[in-house]
């Protein structure tokens, strides 16, 4: 059995063991985590999966009222901080930029960026004076940046690095060229101004389907008839054949189109006439 819960609204997604609990979505569940439990939201309720789960962190347990209060507190202290640490950059003056706040262990953990390097000396005791607690300041790159701010890709879906994505891995310009899209920074480029990170985990798709898929230009024969392979369509596992009779074109599945065959059938009726030509 797994579940999945967010911490924020339309956030990122974690896997739970339910561990005997039947939460259901919506629900506010214990979350296992290395500062003690804490409170998120089921937005998938338990269900069997094929694949092995061993090793899951499993749910602690449906959250209390006094488990929502502490959130909300938390939640609370959080904004309040975000306030203070932007007031305080503002007035000193210091060119970084607050994308993120979290409050683990009656700590302030502060994720920022900066253009270019800064001297921030001083400034986690002037917070610590604000806020009253101890302040830890971390920067991170663009691809954080976006992950802890969240928002809407070029897709029209909220980031992936923002709701099921555990990790970062290297994109490059050979996946896109790969993918048949336009070397252009602006049609490639994500949120956070880097390759999007679809490119990479999509793909594998796109190099399995050309991989047995017959190039453009090629002789097929389609349940509709003969054609000329003039298109592809990766995500759907299809082919665009124009049909000889007629021009028209039509989209077959992938396994449906017998190129192989067709250039067989071909092979076998030129050495045929050739046999008959030599008699």
């Amino acid at each position: 059995m797994m579940m999945a819960v967010s911490f924020e609204r339309y956030g990122r997604l974690y896997y739970l063991d339910p561990g005997g609990l039947e939460p259901s979505v919506g629900d506010k569940v214990l979350v296992p985590t290395d500062a003690g439990p804490e409170v998120a939201e089921c937005v998938w309720a338990p269900q069997r999966v094929g694949e092995d789960v061993a090793g899951l962190p499993v749910c602690a347990g449906l959250a209390t009222a006094a488990d929502l209060a502490r959130d909300e507190r938390n939640r609370r202290r959080r904004a309040e901080a975000r306030s203070a640490a932007k007031r305080l950059l503002r007035e000193r003056r210091v060119p970084i930029k607050v994308v993120g706040i979290d409050y683990v262990d009656s700590a302030y953990l502060v994720y920022f960026t900066a253009a270019r390097r800064v001297d921030f000396r001083g400034l986690p005791r002037a917070l610590s004076r604000t806020l009253g607690a101890r302040v830890e300041l971390r920067h991170v790159g663009a691809r954080d940046e976006a992950r802890l701010q969240g928002g809407i890709g070029s897709c029209g879906r909220d980031l992936c690095c923002a709701t099921f994505l555990t990790g970062f891995e290297p994109v490059s310009l050979r996946m896109a060229k790969d993918q048949d899209l336009p070397v252009n920074p602006m049609r490639i480029s994500g949120a956070c101004g880097r390759l999007m990170c679809c490119l990479k985990f999509e793909h594998p798709l796109y190099t399995g389907f050309h991989s047995d898929a017959p190039r453009t230009g090629t002789p097929v024969g389609t349940p509709e008839g003969d054609g000329v392979v003039v298109g592809h369509d990766p995500p759907a596992d299809k082919v665009v054949v124009r049909l000889d009779d007629g021009g028209r074109r039509c989209s077959c599945d992938r396994a449906s189109v017998c190129g192989p065959r067709q250039a067989y059938d071909q092979a076998r009726r030129e050495g045929a006439s050739d046999g008959n030509g030599a008699q």
